[in-house]
């Protein structure tokens, strides 16, 4: 686009699904635009294809803890701190980068916060066809504690939606994922905590406060009884087991309790669960 400033996306432009805002426009760079704006950059967000060279480059500097190469990407592009980078239907942010699996990259939290000092959105979605994760929920799925840590100091929603497990939040990617140390800085920092959390992190006093107040569905029961196993719970799986929980339900990867805790290498657990009539799911019957 010849004798025009570089196009420049409106944060507002992220709100919807393709097709829903005005008619888009192709930018020969490859970018998606739904407007065109001459405004200076910090007020817009630009959308970027992922193999724009400044994208790589800030990418790279992000992924390799160089602080120097990023300090300059952002002092002569001051607009990757906001940038989302990919296409209108799948694009993320350099805060994901930071926190992208498996995470702990060299010198995270100065890389974080040099970021946000730039202007950074912490509570910026990412658009992937099966998820829009925040930052925040990707230093969860990395067990990123000290990641997950700047990000919530510097005003990260805890209980932002749109994990890849359900739709829920960074709280459900952790314990999905069996990170168990950013599950329970979440909770510390005052995350809400699903049934199936509580018994993942083995917090009983959690469960018998639902259970006080009306006993959840068997459905409900179970999942949670299959979470307590995939934490490892010996006191809220006995718990659960009592309240009508099946023992050997298959759940996510065709899993039963007793094939969680003996990948877990957890023997006294998986002792118990056989004395009750625990089995794997390749020992059950169709």
């Amino acid at each position: 686009m010849l004798g025009l400033p570089t196009p420049t996306l409106r944060p507002s432009a992220f709100t919807g699904k393709p097709g829903d805002g005005p008619p888009s426009q192709r930018t020969g760079d490859g970018g998606i635009l739904t407007a065109v704006t001459t405004e200076p950059d910090d007020l817009a967000v630009r959308l970027v294809s992922t193999d724009d060279p400044r994208a790589v480059a800030a990418t790279v500097a992000v992924q390799a803890g160089d602080l120097d190469a990023l300090d300059r990407l952002l002092s002569e592009n001051p607009w990757l701190a906001t940038a989302r980078v990919g296409d209108w239907t799948c694009h993320r942010t350099l805060l994901h980068a930071a926190t992208d699996w498996p995470g702990h990259f060299p010198n995270g939290r100065a890389v974080v916060e040099r970021l946000i000092t730039a202007g950074a959105d912490v509570n910026a979605h990412s658009k992937f066809s099966s998820h829009t994760e925040t930052p925040l929920h990707w230093a969860a799925s990395s067990d990123d504690v000290d990641v997950l840590d700047v990000l919530l100091d510097a005003g990260a929603d805890i209980e932002a939606t749109g994990a890849v497990l359900g739709g829920g939040t960074p709280l459900a990617d952790a314990c999905g994922f069996g990170n168990w140390a950013a599950a329970k800085r979440l909770v510390e920092r005052g995350a809400r905590t699903r049934l199936s959390d509580a018994a993942a992190l083995g917090l009983l006093d959690r469960l018998q406060a639902v259970f006080a107040e009306q006993s959840p569905d068997l459905e409900v029961i179970t999942m949670a009884f299959w979470n307590a196993c995939h934490g490892g719970q010996r006191s809220t799986a006995e718990y659960l087991l009592e309240r009508g929980a099946d023992i050997n339900w298959i759940g996510w990867d065709d899993k039963t309790p007793l094939d969680l805790v003996d990948e877990a290498a957890e023997p006294a657990l998986a002792a118990w669960l056989r004395a009750r009539g625990a089995k794997r799911a390749n020992e059950l019957g169709g």
